[in-house]
């Protein structure tokens, strides 16, 4: 009787950076399903894996190193890395925000303009608040200001950055991520906390917009750009955005809690976050036209059935 060997076939190979945070969990996985092998970059030796469709290499971006092994037979590069936003923005750790997305994109541009390599195509994280505070606009992708804050200016260089590997021949696409919506981290476990305590209340007004998207149709976007080889800037965020009130209503509303209390007033929050406070505060309403007349369909377009699947 002869035995047959289970010989995996793999569309492509990817190279994730990020690839063990919410966002980039969610891409591995969605990776796996869609028979992509995955390459993935770490600082942490801990971190390293050794299977057939995930295998882990070590970087450290500030000293610019790499194990170039990582490119090997790599058609793309998925980019997340950077230092987390959701901590107290001091001076130093502004600086650590910027430099750690700065810093990796330099590192892989230098290793693959020294290496042997087959990669055509990366694909990199970008931020909304590259688009200016605003109640009225509703921005698409060719909006021409990027905000004066220092999150638009954090996302300006890092989308100049990216630009750069146009000088190796390379695709370029960028992602323009909003309000991530996920139950593994994010903002929404830090908004569910205080409804279900019975203190959740809308900030400020609550009538600034917020550009979401659940976490499952973002991973989709780079997996749809990926597999379309399409290059451009896309807006990461779901196709109806709410604003404030509605999404804190919405969520008190999914867990069947009231909402009583008056919303939080900005100077408040200001007191308790510093700079920081911005996040909650500004109104971004982002428009997700391209990506759909690229060919993407959201399986999640609308907030409440977002978040039923979510809580």
């Amino acid at each position: 009787m002869t035995n047959f060997i289970k010989m995996e076939y793999y569309n492509m190979t990817v190279l994730i950076t990020g690839a063990t945070g919410l966002i980039g969990s969610e891409i591995v996985r969605q990776c796996h399903e869609n028979n992509i092998m995955v390459h993935y970059l770490t600082t942490s030796e801990d971190k390293l894996v050794n299977e057939q469709n995930y295998k882990g290499f070590l970087w450290n971006p500030k000293n610019g190193t790499i194990d170039i092994k990582c490119f090997q037979n790599v058609d793309a590069i998925i980019n997340l890395a950077g230092a987390s936003i959701s901590k107290r923005w001091t001076s130093s750790y502004k600086k650590v925000i910027l430099e750690s997305r700065l810093q990796s994109l330099q590192t892989l541009k230098e290793s693959l303009s020294k290496t042997e390599h087959q990669v055509k195509h990366i694909i990199s994280a970008s931020a909304i608040g590259i688009y200016p505070d605003s109640l009225t606009n509703y921005y698409d992708e060719d909006y021409p200001e990027a905000s004066s804050t220092f999150l638009g200016k954090v996302a300006e260089q890092w989308e100049d950055k990216v630009d750069e590997f146009h000088q190796l021949n390379l695709r370029v696409s960028k992602i323009r991520i909003g309000l991530v919506l996920s139950n593994d981290g994010g903002a929404l476990p830090q908004m569910v906390k205080p409804i279900e305590f019975g203190v959740g209340a809308a900030f400020g007004k609550g009538t600034q917009w917020q550009s979401w998207i659940h976490i499952q149709d973002l991973a989709s976007i780079f997996i749809h750009v990926l597999e379309n080889q399409t290059e451009g800037i896309f807006n990461g965020v779901a196709p109806n955005p709410v604003t404030n009130n509605d999404l804190t209503k919405a969520i008190a509303k999914t867990l069947h809690k009231p909402l009583f209390l008056p919303n939080i007033p900005k100077f408040m929050m200001k007191l308790v976050l510093g700079e920081m406070h911005i996040l909650l505060f500004e109104s971004q309403r982002v428009c997700s036209k391209k990506i759909e007349e690229n060919g993407f369909s959201f399986k999640y377009s609308n907030l409440q059935p977002a978040l039923d699947a979510l809580l």
